[in-house]
């Protein structure tokens, strides 16, 4: 169970004080507003702009929400944790993205959006090694994960004009990025678990100042550090965009450490492929696609998925919690 001592705000709004459900709604309404503004942006910005500097982007990106957190108040004097955490924290998120963006020039769109779309799986699997967490999942949740993750690969992959091309490099290196992307998720809620004291802004601070000269290395190396500053110079407009995107995206990310510092890592992850699912559908909506019995198959699943997700616990999921001294003194996590 998580604390129920810690107050929790979202860019002001108090959620500890009202119900579950409120809370749900409230973070997932700010989680789905950030990434679909960010999802429209970086139609514009990468296929309207033709800027495909992906590493400069998430500088840039960082820079504005160190911005925004100052903005909200936040002092270092508030953290309560080691930076030697965030430093992990950040090397895996990196090393995530890395390997994601790596796999591309292996891996077709098809194929990736197939492993992407499992994402929830090894995020529970993943659960019950994090120390701090050892979270066990009911049958129930693992076959509710699996009927959304098989809903969203048969409706994302019904109108792909190819079909998933897979070469082992690139098989390793987004099961790689799923790996760290179970890790991440997991980490971040020991984090919460075990310091409940610790805010999203302290978490999404630390993590961006330890963050972004882990970017320049892949930026100097690929010599698009160069690149994107000059392309950016000459259209300086690119910037308004990429402001415009990085606020949106700032509000997504604060719902999203939200709903793992309330809900857990894996219905955290969950939403986040729901998500995807729902984005789909509005542009088949909006757009008047044609749906195929292949689209309806995967709406089926997905909404299987989620509403067995929805029916109540018989029990309780056991983890490991620690005492009321531990939980105030804060103490670094996944030592070596």
């Amino acid at each position: 169970m998580k604390s129920e001592d810690q107050t929790r705000f979202l860019l002001g709004i108090s959620l500890s004080d009202r119900p579950k459900w409120q809370q749900f709604l409230i973070c997932s309404f700010g989680f789905f507003f950030g990434y679909l503004v960010n999802g429209i942006c970086e139609e514009y910005v990468y296929n309207r702009l033709q800027f495909s500097y992906g590493w400069y982007f998430t500088f840039v990106q960082g820079f504005v929400y160190l911005i925004l957190i100052w903005l909200q108040g936040f002092t270092m004097k508030q953290m309560v944790n080691p930076w030697n955490t965030y430093v992990k924290l950040s090397g895996v998120l990196m090393g995530s993205h890395g390997l994601t963006k790596g796999s591309l020039a292996y891996l077709n769109y098809p194929a990736q959006i197939m492993f992407k779309s499992t994402k929830v799986l090894p995020v529970m699997i993943m659960g019950a090694f994090v120390p701090g967490l050892r979270r066990k999942y009911p049958f129930n949740e693992y076959i509710s994960a699996l009927l959304l993750v098989v809903g969203l690969i048969l409706f994302t992959l019904a109108d792909a004009q190819t079909s998933p091309n897979f070469s082992i490099i690139g098989v390793i290196m987004i099961s790689g990025a799923l790996i760290m992307d179970a890790f991440l998720g997991n980490f971040e809620e020991a984090i919460f678990t075990m310091n409940p004291e610790t805010t999203q802004m302290e978490m999404l601070f630390c993590s961006t100042i330890v963050g972004i000269p882990f970017l320049l290395v892949p930026m100097v190396l690929t010599g698009e550090l160069f690149k994107a500053w000059s392309s950016c110079s000459q259209h300086p407009y690119i910037y308004c965009v990429l402001v415009f995107e990085a606020m949106a995206t700032f509000i997504g990310q604060v719902s999203v450490l939200s709903l793992i510092a309330i809900f857990g890592a894996a219905t955290t992850a969950m939403i986040t492929t729901a998500r995807k699912a729902v984005t789909l559908l509005l542009s088949y909506i909006i757009f008047t696609k044609p749906l195929t019995e292949c689209h309806g198959s995967g709406l089926l699943l997905i909404s299987m998925g989620i509403i067995l997700r929805m029916l109540p616990d018989t029990k309780p999921s056991p983890r490991v919690q620690g005492s009321n001294a531990n939980a105030k003194k804060p103490k670094p996590l996944l030592q070596k």
